[in-house]
This record gives structure tokens, C-alpha cells and sequence, in this order.
């Protein structure tokens, strides 16, 4: 059984309505101010104007920051670090999905410790304590209330920056269901696969452990039991609740066991097309089951008894990708390249610049170019 240390630095606080006591638990930070870090979406929502007027109503003077955008880069990050330089908060506040809680935290290495974001590519690089940060996620997808991860691009290459710090992870989470419930169902569609992503990516790799595995597999059976649902009857509070803490139960696996070989290749078609996160994920993931189902199919059939207690540990891969490829289809998500009009011949590039991503080096096959580019080519 593999070894492992693990801290909980994040106190989490779920339940519907919880995002009235924000005002309550920033005012035990002491801050002179408060910077609150949202997407433009958020704002139209309303969640923005009830986290400030909770903030606001504890007496507390309170700044907003909105200029980025979905996969905030290096040039993002720079202009929020602008902002605190000239309202100088003491707590830091991310609203809305993991964009707007990457960009917080990236906001957070910088101005608290200096330099540019591209310092702190990597784990471990902060050179001081870091702002407190209280994360209040209104999707179901990206887990990063539960890590100590910023995932930034580089505003001139596209190429995406893990900057990890123990010291990022977020002092509080504040989960509240009925935040989610705005979500256009295509939001809920594109963020509830990638949550999935990480429940079954983390189960397998290579720093999987006693800890990661416990919080994957919960993570799995919730994520199953609520994401049809959801998509189905978007007013369900209960799947909605389902999805937001099957999302944080996976971001918790996703800071002690990272990722895979899903995540590497997905990467690229983001890079390179555009296309949007939860849905390049969601197109490698089966094909990425199915290959690594030939030596941990064990793995992958624990993961399926969560909502099929009977099946095979044989069958385990294969039922296990043809769920995912009928929630895909759900979602109105592709399931081939040829149906975002990526043409074959870029298959080469993406498979050079998958083999570059940090997140394929814990998948529990190891990657080469040909077990690379034979993926790409099942999904083409």
C-alpha cells in the first residue's frame, strides 16, 4: 500500500443558503479589505451582488475584480495583481467556477509573493505566506476549492501552468447548492463531465492511495447518481447537491493523486482549437479507460459497482467507457474529433505537446508516442 501525508488545510461549509454567511466568516480574518475575485457571468447571475451585500452588511470595506475569462491566463493574472496593488486586501474571495478560483489563487501567488505567475510553475515555489482565500464555487466541475492548484495559461503560448503551494489551498470553501442551480444546462453538462474526469482519473494513477481512492470512488457514485439528472431536471437540489460535493470530493482525490493520460491529451485540443475543457476531457477519457483497462480493469470495475454492484471485473473497462460515451451523448457533447472539425493532421502536434503535460507522467500506463497518437486516432 502506497504511503502518503496528507493535511486538510480547508474547512468546508455546505448546505443551501450558506453563501448568507460570508460576511460572517470573513470578519473573523480581521481584513481592512476584502477583494472579491468573479467572472462577468457570475455578475448576471446575482451571486456576485449577494456575496458582496453579505460582505458589505459585516461591516467590511470590499473591492471586485472581473477582467478575465474562461482559462484565465498570465495576462489575466497581471492585471487582478494591478487591482489588489491599488485596493491592497487582506482576504481574497473566489466567486464562481474554477476559472474564477484559479485566477484568485494565481492573484494570490503574485501579489503575495512577487515576480510573475510563471514563477511559480511547478509545486512548491511560494516564497512567503500567502493571502487567506475563501472559495465559493457556483458550478460543479473543477474541484479547485479542494486544492492547493492554480491552473493558468500562458497568455502568448496557451500553454497551461500548474502553480502548487500548500499554502494556496483556500482557509474556507463555502458549498451552497442553490448556486448552481443558474447554470445553463450546458455549463452544468461541460463541468459535470469533467468532475467524472477526475473522480475516475484520480482512482488510477500512479499516486493513488488509501486517502485519494476513498475520495474517488464517493466521488464516482455521486457524480453517476446526480449528473443525468441534472441535465434532465435542472431545479433537482438534491443531484444539483449531489454534483457540487461529487466536484469537491474529487478535487480533494486530484490534490494527492493528480491526474492522467486524459487530461495530457485534452490538453492540446484546448490549446490549439479552443475547445472547451469538460468537453476535450470528456472526448479522451473513454478511450483512455479502455487502454488502461488492459492491466487495471480491477481498478475500473470497483469504480462501475458504485452504481452496478454486479459487474465483472472483465467488463469492468469497457461498461465503465460506454457509460461515459452515453452521458456524453446526453450532454450533446462530441464523441469524435471529426465532429469538432479538428482535422487528422494535427494529430502529431497534439501528441508532442501531450507527451509535455505533467498531468500524463502519473497516468498508470506509461505514455509514448504511440500509445499517444493511438488514442487520438480511436477518437478521430
Amino acid at each position: 500500500m502506497l504511503p502518503f501525508d496528507i493535511q486538510s488545510r480547508t474547512r468546508f461549509i455546505f448546505g443551501e443558503g450558506t453563501i448568507s454567511g460570508l460576511g460572517a466568516l470573513a470578519r473573523e480574518y480581521k481584513p481592512r479589505c476584502v477583494l472579491v475575485v468573479s467572472d462577468r457571468g457570475i455578475m448576471e447571475a446575482g451571486h456576485d451582488t449577494a456575496a458582496l451585500s453579505s460582505l458589505r452588511e459585516a461591516g467590511l470595506e470590499v473591492a471586485s475584480f472581473h477582467d478575465f475569462s474562461e482559462n484565465p491566463t498570465s495576462a489575466m493574472v497581471d492585471a487582478g495583481v494591478q487591482r489588489a496593488r491599488e485596493v491592497k486586501p487582506d482576504l481574497l474571495v473566489g466567486l464562481g467556477g474554477g476559472s474564477s478560483m484559479d485566477c484568485c489563487k494565481g492573484i494570490n501567488f503574485v501579489y503575495s509573493c512577487g515576480g510573475t505567475i510563471h514563477d511559480y510553475h511547478g509545486v512548491g515555489k511560494a516564497t512567503c505566506d500567502m493571502l487567506p482565500m475563501i472559495a465559493i464555487p457556483t458550478t460543479a466541475g473543477t474541484g479547485s476549492e479542494a486544492q492547493s492548484f492554480a491552473l493558468i495559461s500562458d497568455a502568448e503560448t496557451h500553454t497551461k501552468m500548474a502553480c502548487g503551494d500548500p499554502r494556496a489551498a483556500c482557509r474556507v470553501a463555502i458549498l451552497d447548492p442553490e448556486l448552481t442551480l443558474t447554470q445553463p444546462t450546458a455549463v452544468s453538462a461541460l463541468t459535470g463531465i469533467d468532475a467524472i474526469s477526475h473522480a475516475i482519473e484520480t482512482y488510477v494513477t500512479k499516486r493513488r492511495n488509501a486517502i485519494s481512492t476513498t475520495y474517488s470512488r464517493r466521488s464516482f457514485g455521486m457524480l453517476a447518481e446526480g449528473f443525468s439528472r441534472v441535465l434532465t431536471h435542472p431545479d433537482d437540489l438534491e443531484a444539483r447537491s449531489c454534483m457540487q460535493l461529487g466536484a469537491c470530493l474529487a478535487g480533494m482525490a486530484i490534490e494527492t493523486s493528480m491526474l492522467g493520460a486524459a487530461h495530457a491529451t485534452a490538453n492540446p485540443l484546448t490549446a490549439h482549437h479552443g475547445i472547451t475543457h469538460g468537453q476535450a476531457v470528456g472526448l479522451m477519457l473513454p478511450a483512455v479507460v479502455r487502454m488502461n483497462g488492459v492491466e487495471h480493469a480491477p481498478w475500473y470495475a470497483e469504480l462501475v459497482r458504485e452504481v452496478e454492484p454486479g459487474v465483472r471485473v472483465e467488463d469492468g473497462p469497457e461498461r465503465l467507457a460506454t457509460m461515459l460515451t452515453q452521458w456524453l451523448k446526453e450532454a450533446n457533447l462530441a464523441t469524435s474529433l471529426e465532429e469538432l472539425s479538428v482535422p487528422q493532421e494535427g494529430i502529431e502536434q497534439f501528441t508532442e505537446d501531450a507527451l509535455k503535460q505533467w498531468t500524463g507522467t502519473f497516468n498508470p500506463i506509461p505514455l509514448d508516442a504511440k500509445r499517444v497518437k493511438d488514442l487520438y486516432q480511436s477518437v478521430a
